[in-house]
């Protein structure tokens, strides 16, 4: 098997042999959503959402382009080197319920909407998560985007991404086919575009299984109260199921965040390593008796 530095040096070429075919894709895919703002609110009102979104896109593209070359690599090696350490320890378990059999029993279908379902289950509770205390800073960096389109799903800080790596391996770790664990990736990740997307749609009552784009702008919005909800990506019946779930109708409220981020993509990068930093600052006791504490509490 090949050494770490060894599996990222080969998934970085990959990356580089991709790079053309992922910036069509990404090209396809806003040529897709520019038209589908064009029907929702004209020429006109497309190319003013598109002039008021284009200094947040350019972040989001450099953090995309930033991603595809270091963090999807790293990905890489841990998904590989995690994936030997969890057959390694479920031969030192013994023998342990046969899942795969069990999922080639039930067929392709079944068992695609099966591993979609309770991976945005895992999802749900890992994105929860995100908005603890301590990995909000990381995650604060995907919310900073004042102008919420499709391609706001490509603005997330190295550490988060590596955290929506759980996702994955815990699918894994349930016996799960490769190619069944890579749909669900692909399901939810296309399917995120669709919910960043700048529409106003509620979806109706196909809202009581799904997520939809208003409801997740709702999740975006800055007040804080709210943006603590919606936290699914593709069904919305876990943040029914567990008390999360807001969609009062189309958001028009302001989105992303007070904090002063820093300038541009490397303020992004660096902001949550600054919160951390002064978070972890022992406090200076004044040795006047009047005085408080200069110091910074924990987020």
């Amino acid at each position: 098997m090949e050494t770490p530095v060894q599996l990222w040096i080969t998934s970085f070429h990959q990356s580089v042999d991709q790079a053309p075919g992922v910036a069509l894709w990404i090209l396809l895919c806003a040529g897709v959503f520019f038209a589908l703002s064009i029907a929702v609110k004209g020429l006109g009102g497309a190319l003013s959402s598109a002039r008021g979104a284009a200094e947040q896109t350019r972040i989001n593209a450099v953090l995309s382009a930033v991603d595809q070359f270091t963090v999807a690599p790293l990905l890489q090696v841990i998904t590989v080197t995690s994936g030997v350490a969890l057959n390694g320890l479920a031969a030192h378990l013994g023998k342990l319920p046969d899942l795969p059999a069990l999922w080639a029993l039930i067929g392709p279908a079944p068992t695609v909407i099966i591993t979609v379902f309770i991976g945005d289950f895992i999802g749900y509770w890992r994105h929860r998560t995100q908005h603890s205390p301590w990995l909000w800073p990381a995650h604060a960096i995907h919310h900073s985007d004042t102008h919420l389109t499709w391609f706001s799903l490509e603005r997330m800080h190295p550490i988060d991404r590596v955290g929506s790596l759980f996702d994955t391996l815990l699918l894994g770790a349930l016996g799960f086919p490769a190619w069944a664990v890579l749909t669900n990736v692909l399901v939810r990740h296309f399917y995120g575009y669709l919910i960043h997307a700048d529409v106003p749609w509620t979806l109706g009552r196909a809202s009581l299984l799904f997520n939809s784009p208003a409801m997740h702008r709702w999740h975006h919005v800055r007040d804080p109260e709210i943006s603590g909800k919606n936290f699914a990506t593709v069904f919305s019946v876990f943040d029914r199921a567990f008390g999360t779930f807001h969609q009062p109708g189309p958001c028009d409220a302001p989105l992303g965040l007070d904090d002063d981020m820093g300038r541009g993509a490397i303020g992004q990068y660096l902001y949550p390593l600054r919160i951390w930093a002064r978070a972890l600052r022992p406090a200076r006791v004044s040795t006047r008796p009047n005085d408080a504490a200069d110091g910074v509490a924990p987020v």
